[in-house]
């Protein structure tokens, strides 16, 4: 075992009970001690907190100061990575990704100019659909008041800059559109049939190294419950239009497919970090998380595409007890 643990900083860990364990394992599998640090705007109500080798509080990822917090707790640790998992937090450490650097720290981010995409729904199905990617009909809330028709009806609608499955609503008729809403918002062609998770992870020279599908049998507020591998070359094929639409982007990233029965598989979202359902495929082989230790580390990179299909997960509630 290394005499220094490596150390790692895990963002906004909440219920991330599962990732932490799969970064514990994979650093077993290195031979390398690991020091997990977990944050949280309330570190006594996360599970993932409770449960890391040190957990601190920082403010909300939409202060501010929340990234300032963030570059200071690598400062006072010499954390070596450091690793968000909501989609908030990227686009404040993303902008400071040159002070992480300058204190010799991984930032598991890609550059602003990729978040400002993923992170902008209308933005994101502009980009893949120019590198022909396929996504549904898409429209922002003028466009869509100027063509009501253009996407046939019912039509779906979602936020554009939403996250875990926040304010998705269905329209059946114009007249059931609300005068305004609180918060931009796109409206697109309603899909149906299938969805499915891709997980990729692209390495530091960009090279797209493994793509796992799973499909999503059974989701909970936003997060698959029930899901199993699958190897499906169509969708492979869109990870690769993926990379290609975006070529910085970096590290463990994930997307959403509806697989529609009518117009075949559209991408409908990406988000540019470790998913919710990561450990399934962790679990299948696809050890994203090691590979990343692997980078930080300085070893070569393992990264391989021969993960196993039919692996099933099933997931459950526990609990961490405190006294």
């Amino acid at each position: 075992m290394t005499a220094e643990p490596l150390r790692i900083v895990i963002c906004s860990a909440g219920r991330r009970v599962e990732l932490l364990s799969c970064f514990r394992a994979a650093a077993a599998r290195l031979g390398a001690r690991l020091d997990v640090i977990a944050c949280d705007l309330d570190p006594g109500q996360s599970a993932a907190c409770a449960l890391a080798d040190r957990a601190v509080a920082v403010p909300r990822c939409d202060d501010p100061g929340y990234a300032a917090a963030v570059l200071e707790l690598v400062r006072k640790t010499g954390a070596r990575l450091v690793v968000p998992t909501i989609d908030p937090d990227l686009m404040p450490l993303a902008q400071a990704a040159a002070e992480f650097a300058a204190l010799g720290a991984r930032l598991h981010v890609s550059p602003a100019e990729v978040i400002g995409v993923v992170r902008d729904k209308q933005r994101t199905c502009e980009v893949l659909a120019a590198a022909g990617v396929p996504v549904p009909g898409t429209l922002d809330h003028a466009g869509f008041l100027a063509q009501p028709q253009a996407l046939g009806w019912p039509v779906f609608a979602k936020p554009s800059g939403g996250s875990a499955s926040r304010e998705l609503r269905v329209f059946e008729r114009p007249q059931d559109l609300p005068d305004s809403f609180p918060e931009p918002m796109i409206f697109q062609q309603l899909l149906t049939g299938p969805e499915y998770t891709i997980n990729m992870f692209i390495d530091q020279a960009g090279s797209l190294r493994t793509v796992i599908p799973h499909l999503r049998q059974q989701v909970r507020a936003g997060e698959v419950e029930k899901g199993v591998t699958e190897r499906r070359r169509d969708l492979r094929e869109i990870a690769e239009g993926i990379a290609g639409a975006l070529p910085a982007l970096r590290g463990v990233c994930c997307f959403q497919v509806l697989d529609d029965p009518r117009r075949g598989p559209r991408v409908i979202e990406i988000n540019a970090r470790f998913g919710g359902g990561y450990p399934l495929a962790d679990r299948a082989g696809a050890r994203f998380a090691e590979w990343l230790l692997e980078e930080v580390l300085g070893r070569p990179c393992s990264a391989a595409d021969d993960w196993r299909a039919g692996v099933r997960m099933l997931r459950y509630d526990s609990a961490v007890y405190l006294e």
